[in-house]
């Protein structure tokens, strides 16, 4: 049995953002030397998420608006968390979007189901942050 683990390192330019790391990640399956096994990916960070769904404009769009009325980022007074950080929402947000998604790999590739690709949530951006990547295999 072998392994891989690697980090990809994010910065997003603002607070909130999906980025679409599907790519990415197959990359270090093709790295990996790994054709059948499972793959985790998981945020390292208390504030972001990985999370699979379908890469549509609209669909992106309706999570940001849906996450921002569960866990409203402003007023930062509604939260007890604010005080020496202003980021209670995000830790919210990342709670419901989830920390880690788990991915078959068959044949050397990310076994999906149709429309399915890989996400980075951002919730308190604009600094460096890692998601791990960790392959067990043969």
């Amino acid at each position: 049995m072998k392994h891989f683990r690697k980090e990809l390192w994010f910065k997003t330019s603002q607070r909130r953002d999906f980025i679409n790391i599907t790519n990415q990640v197959q990359a270090c399956v093709n790295e990996s030397g790994i054709h059948e096994g499972i793959l985790l990916c998981n945020a390292m960070h208390i504030t972001s998420s990985v999370f699979i769904n379908d890469d549509e404009s609209g669909l992106l769009n309706d999570f940001e608006i849906w996450l921002e009325k569960l866990a409203p980022e402003k007023p930062y007074s509604q939260y007890q968390h604010n005080g020496a950080e202003d980021n209670a929402d995000a830790h919210l947000k990342r709670t419901i979007m989830g920390r880690e998604v788990v991915v078959a790999i068959t044949h050397g590739k990310l076994d999906f189901g149709p429309w399915e690709q890989i996400f980075y949530g951002e919730f308190d951006g604009k600094r460096n942050k890692r998601v791990l990547v960790k392959i067990i295999g043969e």
